[in-house]
């Protein structure tokens, strides 16, 4: 039998980060539709390209980005209601 959402969705955040990126992992994977080449290649480019300027930026002494804390924190005052 299904656990309710709430137990399980409760469980799954008791789980060390790890696991739960392993978790987080194998639920995207189990709803994707079939792999996309053309996409596959273009969105592998792109991280590519932004670890490279992350590289580049640190080389130069500067911080790779921002802390996901900080990112958050800004999406979800941008998704407040005002």
């Amino acid at each position: 039998m299904a656990l309710p959402l709430h137990k399980l969705t409760s469980e799954a955040m008791a789980l060390d980060p790890a696991d739960r990126l392993r978790l987080a992992t194998e639920l995207i994977d189990s709803v994707e539709e079939s792999a996309d080449r053309e996409w596959a290649e273009q969105w592998t480019a792109e991280l590519q390209r932004r670890s490279a300027a992350a590289a580049e930026r640190e080389e130069l002494g500067l911080s790779r980005g921002s802390d996901w804390a900080d990112v958050k924190e800004r999406l979800l005052r941008s998704l407040a209601p005002r």
